[in-house]
């Protein structure tokens, strides 16, 4: 063992110390949070913990590690587990209940992108993923559709036609629901 990896060992003794939990709960910790990014899970334990920064960047570090797929591996079994992490996780529910309306439809392709979801039949007829300001935001494809204050008419050219912005799971509606019906309609 090298100097390196010795201090380092000596490090991780002292933040279970300091933390009274194991690395093994730590990293349950950290995986409870939802978070996935390097500095997110660095801040988040310095502020739970009152760890130090370098402590708080190991263990940041330290987790990236384990949780990275081994060479060979692929990535998690549903894509959407990385879409909807970090501070996007509490929009999930809200992706889940779009795609349980959609479901009811028919058969359709899920194509995972790398921030969003392509759901199609003959061609594309709507994409799910997290927006800005914390919505969830659907594209859909289809002709005709009436806009208004919720449903907006994108500009020519684009990968969808209109746009709508959900905050939350109740606002999966009947409205919502019938734009969903005629953009897999058209979709065949």
């Amino acid at each position: 063992m090298d100097v390196v990896d010795k201090a380092t060992e000596t490090q991780l003794k002292n933040i279970q110390t300091r933390t009274g939990k194991s690395l093994d709960e730590l990293f349950a910790f950290i995986r409870e949070t939802g978070l996935a990014k390097h500095g997110e899970i660095r801040e988040r334990v310095k502020s739970e913990f009152g760890l130090g920064h370098g402590d708080a960047n190991l263990l940041a570090t330290l987790y990236g590690k384990a949780q990275a797929p081994a060479p060979g591996e692929g990535q998690s079994a549903d894509p959407r587990d990385s879409i909807y992490s970090g501070l996007k996780a509490s929009l999930r529910p809200v992706h889940e209940k779009v795609l349980a309306a959609v479901t009811e439809f028919g058969p359709f392709e899920i194509a995972p992108k790398k921030g969003y979801v392509s759901l199609r039949r003959k061609k594309q007829f709507a994409i799910v993923g997290p927006g800005t300001r914390g919505r969830l935001e659907i594209g859909l494809n289809g002709r005709g559709m009436e806009t208004g204050d919720r449903l907006a008419a994108e500009p020519p050219g684009g990968m969808c036609q209109y746009k709508v912005h959900l905050t939350d799971a109740a606002e999966v509606d009947d409205e919502l629901v019938d734009w969903l019906r005629t953009a897999y309609d058209a979709a065949g």
